[in-house]
């Protein structure tokens, strides 16, 4: 008996260990994305892209652009915008956003979700390569 308890103990232990933190992206109330924290990122359940921790951004295995650890934001060669250290997210020199410390995110003043638990520069390059991007076609 204390050998089958034990080998489930080690089961759970290492069920929990092995999981992958992630945390969820809203907009208007809508879950529309999930960054994990080893930086994969995931739209309606499927693995579209990756933030590398060297700033690199891949979109279905190409790379896309980078975030540098500046907070420049490169979409392929060309610089897009900026996620400053306080938060404030810039597209093309213009004021979009924020994304506060404790994880709220915020587009043209207002409250569209939260997103904590992984690095805030990903949550914002969320709506610069994976929901933005894909609004305008590009």
């Amino acid at each position: 008996m204390k050998t089958l308890t034990r080998t489930l103990l080690v089961l759970i232990l290492l069920t929990f260990a092995s999981a992958v933190y992630s945390q969820n992206v809203y907009y208007k109330g809508s879950r529309i994305g999930e960054i994990e924290a080893d930086g994969d990122v995931y739209v309606n359940g499927s693995r579209v892209g990756k933030f590398e921790s060297d700033g690199d951004v891949y979109k279905n295995g190409s790379r896309i652009g980078e975030i540098e650890a500046d907070g420049d934001v490169y979409l392929g060669s060309s610089r897009v915008g900026e996620i400053e250290s306080d938060g404030d997210v810039y597209l093309n020199g213009s004021r979009i956003g924020l994304v506060e410390d404790d994880g709220d995110v915020y587009l043209n003043g207002s409250r569209i979700g939260q997103a904590a638990g992984v690095k805030r520069e990903w949550v914002a390059g969320f709506f610069f390569f994976f929901f933005y991007n894909d609004k305008i076609g590009l």
